[in-house]
């Protein structure tokens, strides 16, 4: 591997790693936002990245609002973010956000573990439909957006890269 291939394989690493505490944080603020204007009384909340991070409300008027309001705006902040600032890196974070809240969502709804997101929607009454709506949304824009943003970072470098850096 070519020295800048190195280089380029751990900015790809470092920008994933990144993007995953912008994706888990964005996801539960938005479930903190979501319970906030919902009504809903916050028990406790542990927002460490290195962990899944998660937030108890209860009484919960409104679960849904709490519930949905993870995943949009886990995503709709992201997007909005590199939308406003137009950098290379940000709509990076933006399609990893994309991708990884599609993909969180679809996973859970799959392993069917009654603590994950998905499950929940489901018990408070989301149909399967609108939860794979938001799956169908979300993973095949994301994977080809990120995808993209992958194959600009690791191909040979150009003289067009000076917004790159991760």
């Amino acid at each position: 591997m070519r020295h800048s291939n190195v280089r380029d394989v751990w900015l790809l690493l470092g920008g994933m790693l990144v993007g995953w505490v912008v994706m888990i944080e964005s996801h539960e603020f938005g479930h903190l936002i979501g319970g906030w204007v919902s009504g809903a009384t916050l028990v406790t909340v542990d927002l460490a990245p290195w962990r899944l991070p998660y937030s108890i409300h209860a009484p919960d008027p409104n679960p849904l609002v709490t519930l949905w309001a993870g995943p949009v705006l886990g995503v709709l902040v992201p997007v909005t973010t590199a939308m406003l600032l137009g950098h290379r890196f940000a709509w990076f974070l933006a399609n990893f956000c994309l991708l990884a809240n599609g993909t969180y969502m679809a996973v859970g709804w799959f392993a069917d573990d009654a603590q994950l997101d998905s499950s929940r929607l489901i018990q408070n009454g989301t149909p399967a439909w609108l939860l794979a709506l938001y799956c169908l949304a979300t993973i095949p824009l994301g994977y080809h957006r990120f995808r993209r943003d992958c194959i600009h970072l690791l191909s040979p470098a150009t003289n067009d890269r000076s917004d790159d850096a991760i």
